[in-house]
């Protein structure tokens, strides 16, 4: 039997996180004595994220009968890219050049070489892991892990679907999905935290992102304002609004692909998540090209921000720190895989001079999609959400795509 957990109310759980969230933010403001130590080696980001996995962790709450993770995914990530959109330069965006998609793309070809070569590396210590036959053949569970690595749950499922692997052993699938997604994403929020000097030994170039975030914050500074209860009621009225358009049109779009099989490379335009984010972020392009874009002075971003940082901790609720010891195999493999993905981002970045920035978001982009790239590009600067999120899509189109060719090279090593 599964141990209950302390709290199981979504009400308390909720004012758990918020109260955690309100002493990082507390700490973090402080910048002398020992507070203003641990945050120049810890960002702030990742406590908001690991504070509720250890939450989680010890039994205190439970993500898995919380209803927290779809609320903050379904209505606060949607609200929260209209408000950071809002001020948006798409001109700017657009300026910070190639290095940005050739930084996702190489994301991707990782995930995808990376699949095969750990299978390969793992068969050699320990052949028993990587085996099976038939629907229990391992390398059929290891193509959901490359659906959700490139794309994300729709492209998932449609891998699930393509290559019938045995339901009843789904789960430990999902659980190296979760630990070794979610740890690499704690690895990420720590370089952000360096990423100055990782930048200096890339020998990066980032003029066009400090230009992007001076722009912005120039703008902002310029509509700066004092907010009033008007201006509040306002942007949670655009926000929230574009939510419920987003929802409405994520259903009738949905509902127009929905004969489009699960199992087929277009399975992801079935997904209403898809949909809700593609609207969400359309919307907030289209206002920023109205004087609601005004509103950032009034602070849109920052309450954005908060709508973000509730979604962090929500993410972290989903991860048990204590189950990486359940299945050491199937998580070696996991681990070895994400490892090739981030060598091959680290020697591209190095090779092409990419700021870490492009590295982290375009790793998000694939192993994260739309609900942890535009957190982690938000950390940099609220202003990139939204190219995390422009790239997040793009892992939305390839990701069955490259997920049947890893699966492919998943089926020969194994066979081999």
């Amino acid at each position: 039997m599964e141990n209950t957990p302390y709290f199981t109310n979504d009400a308390i759980v909720f004012g758990l996180i918020a109260l955690a969230l309100a002493g990082i933010f507390y700490t973090s403001g402080k910048k002398t004595g020992f507070w203003g130590k641990f945050y120049g080696v810890v960002p702030a980001l990742l406590l908001c994220y690991l504070i509720p996995a250890i939450f989680n962790s010890v039994g205190l709450i439970d993500a898995e009968s919380s209803q927290l993770y779809y609320v903050a995914s379904r209505y606060l990530l949607p609200a929260s890219l209209v408000l950071m959109t809002l001020s948006i330069d798409l001109k700017a965006i657009v300026n910070l050049g190639p290095k940005a998609l050739i930084m996702f793309f190489t994301g991707t070809l990782g995930i995808v070489i990376g699949g095969p070569l750990a299978i390969l590396l793992i068969s050699a210590i320990s052949p028993e892991t990587v085996g099976g036959a038939g629907p229990d053949a391992i390398w059929r569970g290891l193509s959901t892990l490359a659906g959700s690595w490139i794309g994300g749950g729709a492209n998932q499922a449609a891998m699930l679907e393509i290559y019938k692997y045995n339901p009843a052993k789904y789960g430990q699938m999902v659980l190296v999905d979760i630990v070794v997604a979610n740890v690499w994403m704690a690895v990420l929020l720590l370089g952000i935290g360096k990423s100055k000097r990782i930048d200096n030994w890339l020998k990066a170039d980032n003029t066009a992102i400090e230009k992007l975030k001076e722009k912005v914050s120039t703008f902002a500074e310029g509509v700066k304002r004092n907010p009033t209860l008007n201006d509040l009621m306002v942007m949670l009225g655009l926000a929230f609004g574009a939510v419920g358009i987003a929802h409405w049109g994520a259903s009738g779009m949905s509902a127009l692909f929905s004969d489009i099989p699960k199992d087929s490379a277009l399975a992801s335009f079935g997904s209403t998540f898809f949909w809700m984010i593609t609207i969400a972020t359309a919307i907030g392009i289209l206002l920023s090209f109205t004087k609601a874009k005004n509103y950032e002075g009034a602070g849109a971003s920052k309450i954005g921000s908060v709508f973000i940082y509730i979604l962090v901790a929500s993410i972290g609720m989903k991860m048990d720190l204590l189950s990486i010891l359940d299945n050491p195999g199937l998580i070696a493999i996991g681990f070895v895989w994400m490892g090739i993905h981030a060598g091959l981002l680290i020697l591209v970045a190095k090779l092409v001079k990419a700021p870490f920035f492009f590295l982290a978001v375009g790793s998000q982009a694939n192993v994260g999609g739309a609900a942890s790239a535009p957190v982690v590009a938000a950390e940099f600067h609220p202003s990139l959400a939204s190219v995390g999120v422009l790239l997040a899509v793009f892992g939305y189109v390839v990701g069955t795509y490259g997920a049947i060719l890893c699966t492919i090279l998943m089926e020969m090593a194994s066979a081999g």
